[in-house]
């Protein structure tokens, strides 16, 4: 995998702050909602490429190249549609859970490490350990909790206790479970996104 480490605006580059923790915050930052488009934005950019980054002429290619860089240089959707989960982890709940599935893994926990790339990061989170007997890492064994269909269950008492499983995991590990976006919020978006000059 392509590890990039610049992006290049107007002709000049521009260093990416490529630590994994980085990434991870500017993720959290830009599905806050209780800050403006703007701040967002710009927190973004600062996070991502430091003073050198707020003092770029053109931010807004600055802004797009940095989401594409957190998206691993995917579009959304498409990184959504490789995913067969069914809901979506918090990955700043999940720190511990992370760090004990690395440790059972590679031997390594990566919050301990002084750096790593966010693509590395993330390529060892994608391919933590699976099997269908419970032999793998602790957050494949939740997110197996999480994937069962619990109306194929027919066990009433087994039903039962995995779905107040379900419940409890996603109340600790899990993101607030999003509405179905409407045709209006899906047009506010795509403004904002042209507004900052990124084509959706």
């Amino acid at each position: 995998m392509n590890k990039p480490e610049y992006v290049k605006v107007d002709d000049k580059l521009y260093k990416i702050n490529t630590d994994f923790r980085i990434a991870i915050e500017c993720n959290k930052i830009m599905g806050d909602k209780t800050i403006s488009d703007i701040e967002r934005a710009m927190a973004t950019i600062y996070k991502l490429f430091g003073e050198n980054g707020l003092n770029c002429k053109n931010q807004n290619k600055l802004l797009e190249l940095g989401i594409k860089y957190l998206l691993l240089g995917k579009e959304q959707n498409e990184l959504k549609n490789n995913s067969k989960k069914n809901y979506e982890l918090d990955i700043n709940k999940c720190e511990g859970i992370i760090a004990s599935s690395f440790v059972f893994d590679y031997g390594y926990n990566p919050y301990n490490l002084k750096y790593l790339h966010w693509y590395d990061f993330y390529n060892d989170l994608e391919n933590l350990s699976t099997s269908e007997f419970g032999n793998c890492c602790i957050l494949n064994r939740i997110t197996s909790v999480l994937n069962t269909k619990v109306n194929e269950i027919k066990d009433n008492k087994i039903r039962n206790q995995t779905a107040e499983s379900q419940r409890e995991l996603k109340r600790r590990y899990c993101k607030e479970e999003k509405i179905e976006i409407t045709k209006e919020q899906e047009e506010s978006a795509r403004q904002l996104y042209e507004s900052l000059g990124i084509k959706i």
